[in-house]
């Protein structure tokens, strides 16, 4: 039997991220990253997508490997909070946000809700079933959300791997947090 691998890749940060703001279609910030480290990280018998966002195209371009974008790889769709702070709509809009965070079929701001975006990728991941290889995908923090989520709904236990030296990083602040790390980049702020 084939096997898919799928490798996600969160695209490299932005000044929207950097302010804790949703996104507009901005470009990654500059960062002393060399195309060759994300390159070498793989074999050359990968096939990258992204998103079709600057920041997904900008951080793909980065692997000196051709690139095919894919739409359900797209951003969230953040209606009338793109751009936006998390801090002004906790001032402006409290309730709007509140109900965001807590029903996944929320979506106050005009846009995606928290459950078509998880619709969006999991009928992707079931299309990626059929591709045999490597698959790096670069594309957003919600999108890998999504993913993951997908994953390991249900039977959650027995669809983690721990591979040895692994480092799971879980922040509390109100709730248990997942964060998962990406590359450590000279001269880049933390």
């Amino acid at each position: 039997m084939q096997t898919t691998r799928l490798t996600l890749i969160c695209h490299a940060r932005t000044v929207a991220q950097k302010l804790a703001c949703f996104p507009t279609n901005e470009p990654v910030e500059e960062t002393a990253l060399a195309s060759c480290s994300l390159a070498s990280r793989f074999d050359t018998s990968f096939r990258l997508i992204c998103g079709p966002e600057l920041r997904t195209r900008q951080t793909a371009a980065w692997f000196g490997h051709e690139t095919h974008i894919d739409q359900a790889l797209r951003d969230c769709d953040w209606g009338g909070w793109q751009g936006q702070s998390i801090k002004a709509l906790q001032q402006n809009e409290p309730e709007a946000l509140q109900a965001w965070l807590e029903d996944p079929h929320a979506a106050p701001h005009g846009g995606e809700s928290v459950a078509q975006l998880r619709e969006r990728v999991a009928a992707w991941l079931v299309s990626l079933q059929t591709t045999p290889g490597h698959v790096v995908a670069v594309t957003h923090p919600f999108v890998i959300r999504a993913a993951l989520m997908q994953v390991v709904q249900g039977e959650a236990f027995h669809s983690i791997d721990v591979e040895p030296l692994a480092a799971v990083d879980l922040r509390f602040a109100g709730r248990w947090r997942l964060r998962l790390s990406g590359m450590s980049v000279e001269g880049a702020e933390p």
